[in-house]
């Protein structure tokens, strides 16, 4: 089973995954965005944005069926993926693995985003690397909250503004997963 935590850069999907594999210990939890990391420094990405190149599309979704069949665990994947056909793309690729596929989606507002994202260190001790990140993800507001209205028809919408335990609890729940405290 993939647990795919959705949603705009700030929303929270980092800090629930967190808070899920701490109540259910047995999760694995993946971040995609490493392998868009490890592909930039590998090849150019002409649009800046490694979510374009179709090799990380293939290789996100490889990996998470590779842990969930390897060792037979739930994986909690926290990324950001608004582009309904790579969504489509990548989602396709694991329902077609035969893996079980739970998209949530945080819903955040613009400005409590902003405020996250001003409040994020991403390189402590690097400022200018930390104002990039930030100015990238204030960019990012306005296509992710517009994206909502194309999730998939199954995406279960969250409202990311409530406390991340109370949506972790949420979140087990809707999955039928008994956890821990």
């Amino acid at each position: 089973m993939i647990v795919w935590l959705n949603g705009a850069f700030g929303s929270g999907k980092t800090t629930l995954a967190a808070e899920l594999s701490r109540r259910w210990p047995e999760a694995l939890v993946y971040d995609p965005e490493r392998i868009g990391y490890v592909l930039r420094d590998i090849v150019a990405v002409p649009t800046g944005n490694f979510q374009d190149l179709p090799l990380w599309r293939r290789q996100a979704a490889a990996m998470a069926i590779g842990l969930a069949e390897e060792y037979g665990r739930p994986v909690l994947a926290p990324m950001t993926v608004v582009d309904p056909g790579y969504l489509g793309e990548i989602f396709g690729a694991l329902m077609g693995a035969g893996v079980t596929v739970h998209h949530f989606f945080l819903k955040v507002s613009p400005e409590v985003l902003e405020r996250r994202l001003d409040a994020r260190v991403v390189a402590p001790g690097d400022p200018e690397r930390d104002e990039a990140a930030r100015r990238w993800g204030k960019e990012q507001i306005a296509p992710c909250t517009a994206a909502v209205d194309r999730m998939p028809g199954d995406t279960v919408f969250l409202d990311g503004e409530r406390p991340s335990r109370e949506l972790a609890e949420e979140v087990l729940a809707r999955l039928g997963v008994a956890a821990g405290p």
